[in-house]
């Protein structure tokens, strides 16, 4: 990357060029970095959509599935008129309007353990808005055995569990310390048994962009070896800290 912005990513990212944690050198930094979304649901659509405005320099949009009409409630990048196309090329093609200089790949596909490695040692940082615990699961030990950065995120009902995880650093708690793979189920903390109100999953989707960018730039503080849990209906925000047995 040229070692100064120009005339025209300077006027776009003027509001952030001027905050004092981020500056041109935190703008680089977000312009060179590379996030993975896993699942363009709930979660998923908010996070692209708040990384790419960012200017997130590549970003890699994972998801099977098509859009239903039960998906426009709370998946922001989708609309009535993209029901029954394909995420990942409908999202792919918005996002592209949003900020034409990131560059954008998509996988039509499900994160298994037979893909899983091959797509994810190519970027920095995980965003898992995945749907069941058995993927969370998956995504949390690759990025464990690769060292990557992770920021989980969890909805149901009103409710939502956010997490982040940089798996540099050997005493970086990791989601099995928070929830016990044998005792989670996939119904928990997802939207599609208990349902969800679509402001929770557009809270919880930006706030898992905005701890990436913290991440990204090394800036603020975040969530190492915490849970940080959100009661939307009552508006309570705590957090909760793993501690070693």
């Amino acid at each position: 990357m040229k070692n100064s912005l120009n005339k025209s990513q300077v006027e776009r990212f003027s509001r952030q060029l001027i905050l004092r944690n981020i500056g041109a050198k935190g703008q680089k930094k977000i312009m060179s970095s590379k996030v993975l979304i896993v699942g363009l649901g709930g979660l998923g659509c908010p996070a692209a959509e708040n990384l790419v405005r960012a200017g997130i320099g590549t970003i890699g949009l994972i998801d099977n599935d098509i859009v239903s009409l039960s998906n426009i409630h709370r998946q922001s990048l989708f609309n009535s008129n993209d029901v029954k196309k394909t995420k990942v090329n409908v999202a792919a093609s918005k996002l592209k309007q949003i900020n034409p200089l990131t560059k954008i790949k998509t996988y039509k596909s499900r994160l298994k353990e037979n893909n899983i490695e091959k797509i994810i040692k190519n970027y920095e940082l995980i965003i898992d808005g995945s749907d069941n615990f058995r993927t969370k699961f998956l995504i949390n030990d690759y990025c464990m055995k690769l060292k990557k950065k992770l920021v989980t995120g969890a909805i149901s009902k009103f409710d939502g569990h956010i997490f982040t995880f940089d798996f540099k650093n050997k005493k970086t708690a990791s989601l099995k310390n928070f929830y016990q793979e044998k005792e989670v189920s996939d119904d928990i903390l997802n939207c599609e048994f208990e349902g969800v109100l679509g402001t929770t999953a557009s809270i919880v989707g930006t706030t898992q962009a905005n701890e990436a960018l913290k991440m990204l730039m090394k800036i603020g503080q975040n969530l190492e070896n915490q849970i940080l849990i959100i009661d939307l209906l009552n508006l309570n925000f705590r957090k909760v800290k793993y501690k070693k047995k």
